[in-house]
């Protein structure tokens, strides 16, 4: 497949870098105020190296890499709310003109998947998007794989940052500020760590796993419930106290951010847990749950962020569109 990337942020490079790992090759790539075009294909370790030393990955518009002659459009922009501009219009783009797309940006399939379907239905092209939950975790084909009408419901761990935090603060009876310094000082979490810490990056997961099996039950789409970021209900773990996970600790469980999301509803908040059960994973691990109707439930576990780690998922998607 030959793939135009937009974003060249950690997942987009690690995409260029990874593709002819994969048997495809990367023909253009755009970042916020350029574009570098190449029919032939690109080297991968001259565009990093550029977009390292000079801030930018060419000289042309970065229109130029819609443009471009490709069969799969790789959206790897930062992800953006409401309107998932400038993400939408890119994916909108490569629809419009009969080109797969595959989106490692969350904001398009959680804000407006509906809008998305429809694009697909009307063209020749189609639209995956694994990375945009859990980063290296297969978890929306699995739930295809099992078909979403015989899914009742997904649920995890689906933040690293939040899990360090509560792992750090379970392990060493600290509490949340200075754990959260700690993360910041490792580059764990964000200099502004709100999207992570307050829930939001977890409810965007599960709100694009609501829509999975709502879109994927239904036999006529129009008849499918869609979902956004305002029909979870979300909080964050900024008041947990530390005296709350050694009190759960005297009891054998502890305390971990745990999203669910079902064709109805999208939850996300701190949950008393088994302190050995399937959903403590430590550190920044992920793992997700999927509650069956006939196959029990199914657990998968890595690493859910990471520029190789969901650039991989980006190429299994290219993959199974080819």
């Amino acid at each position: 497949m030959r793939l135009a990337v937009t974003g060249a942020g950690a997942v987009g490079r690690s995409v260029v870098e990874l593709a002819g790992e994969y048997g495809h090759e990367v023909v253009a790539v755009a970042d916020s105020s350029s574009a570098v075009v190449a029919d032939a294909g690109l080297d991968p370790e001259a565009l990093v190296t550029r977009k390292a030393e000079a801030g930018v990955v060419g000289d042309g518009d970065p229109g130029d890499a819609l443009a471009a002659d490709y069969d799969v459009l790789v959206e790897a922009t930062p992800t953006t709310l409401g309107d998932a501009e400038p993400g939408f219009s890119h994916v909108r783009t490569a629809l419009e003109r009969d080109r797969h797309a595959v989106l490692a940006n969350k904001g398009p399939v959680a804000e407006r998947y509906a809008d998305l379907r429809a694009l697909a239905r009307d063209g020749d092209g189609d639209v995956r998007f694994e990375a945009t939950v859990g980063g290296a975790i297969p978890a929306i084909s699995t739930v295809e794989d099992v078909e979403p009408g015989h899914v009742t419901a997904v649920r995890g761990v689906l933040n690293g940052t939040a899990n360090f935090i509560l792992t750090r603060m379970a392990a060493e009876g600290l509490d949340y500020d200075h754990v959260l310094a700690e993360a910041q000082d490792l580059g764990v979490a964000e200099a502004d760590p709100s999207f992570d810490v307050d829930g939001t990056d977890a409810a965007l997961k599960c709100v694009i796993l609501a829509n999975v099996l709502s879109f994927g039950a239904a036999d006529d789409p129009a008849d499918a419930r869609e979902f956004t970021l305002d029909d979870a209900d979300v909080e964050g773990i900024r008041d947990v106290p530390g005296s709350a996970l050694r009190l759960a600790a005297e009891d054998g469980r502890t305390v971990r951010l745990i999203g669910e999301a079902t064709g109805g509803t999208v939850r996300v908040a701190p949950r008393l847990v088994p302190e050995n059960g399937t959903l403590a994973v430590s550190g920044t691990q992920n793992i997700v749950q999927i509650e069956t109707s006939h196959a029990g439930r199914l657990n998968i576990s890595g690493l859910g962020a990471g520029g190789p780690e969901t650039a991989s998922a980006v190429l299994s998607d290219v993959g199974r569109l080819g």
